[in-house]
């Protein structure tokens, strides 16, 4: 069973709040829409997070609901990808998928799912955005006191996934994580815009708040660094906890949607392909 921890604004412990799932509506396709019923709505939340628990006795048991998937998009790419189409490089490969996407329709083909693990092998997922490759690998920025930084510090290995749906392409990546120097680090913190430098002083990432409380802390730092309201430009400089890490790739396998009839064609036609670090 499942059950909802909560942060209260009234009390600085954990109070536990026990959802109830029930069908709220079945329309004409016969699915279901979910209300979650707080059994004791009580408190302001701040952040919810659902977690597993051994202790079934505490728990109120949810009727029984299953959503049923049933629809299937059939793919039409007429594009055929051969050995000797795919570039030798997986770098140059996804720069050249990259722009596709990118001319292809994809409003954000930079952003793609951040897999990392606890040492123990507890893994967590996030969207984020990548921010750059090259032949070093594909780097991404966030603050090092983060659910993911400390993951990655304790274990450094990560996975990638970009879903371009639009041109029926995906990309994984697998690889080792360092962190890129703090000169990087810099030149790109300074190239954000004003307010995402101030959130990034006043943004404690995947931490516990209070109601208000980033708005104090957001009011701070403004006030530590002198920016006022509608400044359009101050020197706010990069955290000595924020930075970025690079995933040097190991793994890169490229997988793409084509029709079910295949025209003749004199070479061997990819549904994947896989490059592996040497």
């Amino acid at each position: 069973m499942w059950c909802l921890k909560t942060f209260s604004q009234r009390s600085p412990m954990m109070s536990q709040n026990l959802l109830s799932i029930r069908p709220l509506l079945q329309h004409r396709h016969s699915r279901h829409l979910l209300a979650a019923r707080r059994l004791r709505p009580t408190f302001t939340h701040q952040v919810l997070q659902f977690h597993k628990d051994t202790m079934v006795d505490a728990f109120v048991h949810p009727d029984p609901t299953t959503i049923r998937i049933t629809s299937h998009n059939q793919y039409s790419s007429s594009a055929l990808i051969t050995p000797s189409s795919v570039s030798p490089s997986p770098i140059l490969q996804f720069e050249e998928w990259f722009e596709e996407a990118a001319k292809g329709g994809v409003k954000e083909p930079e952003a793609m799912t951040l897999s990392t693990c606890t040492k123990s092998g507890i893994p967590s997922a996030r969207i984020l955005l990548l921010k750059q490759v090259d032949a070093r690998g594909f780097v991404f920025y966030t603050n090092y006191n983060s659910r993911k930084s400390k993951e990655l510090q304790e274990n450094p290995y990560a996975a990638l996934a970009f879903h371009w749906k639009e041109v029926q392409r995906q990309v994984r990546v697998v690889g080792k994580v360092e962190k890129v120097s703090q000169k990087e680090s810099e030149e790109y913190f300074r190239s954000r815009p004003l307010g995402s430098r101030i959130g990034a002083w006043s943004s404690p990432q995947s931490s516990v708040i209070e109601e208000n409380e980033l708005v104090r802390r957001v009011e701070e730092t403004k006030k530590r660094f002198g920016v006022e309201d509608g400044t359009a430009e101050a020197d706010v400089p990069l955290p000595e906890f924020w930075g970025g890490w690079r995933i040097i790739p190991l793994y890169v396998l490229f997988l793409f949607a084509i029709t079910t009839t295949i025209p003749p064609c004199p070479d061997e036609i990819l549904r994947s392909f896989l490059f592996l670090s040497p």
